[in-house]
């Protein structure tokens, strides 16, 4: 009984092999395709920085100016809100190691599929915070839509080139391999750090800004076997 277990697994062994050689010239290539995801979803971050010398102090001072901002980022319902980090360090007496002052940083972050209320809001907000970055890009479920619309289109093309290549030399083919990357999207951010509460007017107006779109890219590599036989013969 072992000895015919053993026996068959070799024979469906040597099958498996011998219906997966290389029976024709191999041909390895790659398709690409491409299409726009609009940025569909912004995402701001800012902040308030200050000094003293009391750390309470200085907390109780920073901690009041986020709330408030908060209170006014809230009253925007298109726009969601949380609070960011929130950093206190010391600073130090120039050439010495005793401590001269405090600095304390509370971060704000936003977030919107409607980059009129985002905009008008950060109008608010930069009379008291700084934007520390500002960057759009497609919603998840966008990117996501795009990403499998832009794969079609690859496997399209693949297809399509395989077909050429193998009717330029009068053979059928077959598909052996296939790998689908996509390259994602990087949202491109406009930066504004390091900009001074004193540069903002207690008035300031909406935020110019221009979402645009990203690009979604993807490729597909893969290897096709030009067959001796009509495609859809049985391979001996």
């Amino acid at each position: 009984m072992k000895y015919f277990l053993f026996a068959l697994s070799c024979f469906a062994l040597n099958a498996f092999a011998e219906d997966n050689k290389t029976r024709g010239t191999l041909i390895d290539f790659s398709a690409q395709a491409q299409r726009s995801a609009p940025n569909d979803l912004g995402n701001a971050t800012l902040y308030f920085e200050a000094d003293g010398e009391k750390p309470g102090e200085l907390a109780r001072r920073v901690n009041q100016v986020i709330a408030n901002a908060l209170a006014t980022a809230k009253s925007a319902t298109e726009v969601k809100v949380k609070t960011g980090s929130s950093n206190t360090y010391p600073i130090y007496a120039k050439n010495s190691r005793s401590i001269e002052s405090w600095r304390m940083r509370s971060e704000l972050l936003l977030e919107s599929r409607d980059a009129t209320a985002l905009s008008e809001l950060l109008g608010k907000l930069q009379s008291t915070l700084a934007i520390g970055g500002l960057y759009f890009s497609p919603a998840p479920d966008t990117l996501r839509k795009i990403d499998d619309a832009t794969a079609m289109d690859a496997l399209a093309i693949f297809q399509e080139k395989a077909a050429r290549y193998a009717a330029a030399l009068g053979k059928p083919y077959r598909i052996v391999n296939m790998n689908i990357g996509s390259n994602g999207v990087s949202p491109a951010p406009t930066r504004y750090d390091n900009m001074r509460m004193k540069t903002f007017s207690s008035a300031a107006a909406p935020m110019p800004t221009e979402a645009g779109d990203s690009q979604v890219i993807v490729n597909v590599n893969g290897q096709i076997e030009l067959l001796d036989t009509a495609p859809g013969t049985k391979l001996p």
